[in-house]
C-alpha cells in the first residue's frame, strides 16, 4: 500500500488524478493547491501526513508542499470549528478598526486569536489581506463568504447568525 493510499481514500486519489490531468505530465506539481484543497475537504484540515502524501503523489519535496500549506490561510493545519472566521488585520484594515473587530470577536466568542470556541462552532484567526481594503474592516467566513464594513453590531449579528445555523 502506497503512502497516498494509506492517507487518502480511493475517491480522493481519483480527484487528484483529475486535477493532475489538467497539466502537462512534466508539470503535475501545478496541481498542489487543488490537491491540498481536496485533502482538506476529505479530512477537515491538512495534516503533515497529508502534506507528505501529496508531495509523494506529485513527485515534489514535502517542504515545498508545506510551504504552500503555510502560506495560504485557506489551508487549515489543524482541525477548526464548523465556521472559520478570518479577520483581516493588514494595515488598511488596521487603520479602519480591523484589530478592534478581531478583539471584539475574541471577547464575544471567549477565545484568543487562533482559538476555537469550546463548543467547536467557531475558529477565529487573523488574516492577511483579503483584497477588499476599501470595505474595511473585512472578514472571511469558511474561506468563501466575504463580510465588509464590520461594525461591532454587524459582528454580533454574524455571530448570532452562525449560532442559529448550528441549531
Amino acid at each position: 500500500m502506497s503512502t497516498q493510499q494509506a492517507v487518502f481514500s480511493a475517491a480522493t486519489l481519483a480527484r487528484f488524478d483529475r486535477e493532475v490531468a489538467k497539466y502537462p505530465s512534466d508539470q503535475k506539481q501545478s496541481a498542489v493547491m487543488a490537491c491540498l484543497a481536496i485533502a482538506q475537504q476529505e479530512q477537515g484540515h491538512v495534516s503533515e501526513d497529508a502534506e507528505r502524501a501529496i508531495a509523494a503523489y506529485l513527485g515534489m519535496p514535502a517542504i515545498a508542499v508545506h510551504e504552500v500549506t503555510t502560506f495560504y490561510n485557506m489551508y487549515n493545519q489543524a482541525p477548526v470549528g464548523r465556521f472559520k472566521i478570518n479577520v483581516c488585520t493588514n494595515l488598511p484594515c488596521q487603520l479602519r478598526d480591523g484589530e478592534k473587530a478581531l478583539a471584539h470577536l475574541c471577547q464575544r466568542l471567549g477565545v484568543e486569536e487562533g482559538g476555537t470556541t469550546a463548543d467547536g462552532l467557531v475558529t477565529l484567526q487573523k488574516s492577511e489581506c483579503l483584497g477588499a481594503c476599501a470595505d474595511a474592516p473585512v472578514l472571511l467566513v469558511n474561506d468563501r463568504q466575504m463580510c465588509s464594513f464590520m461594525t461591532n453590531e454587524r459582528l454580533d449579528a454574524l455571530v448570532d447568525l452562525l449560532a442559529s445555523q448550528a441549531r
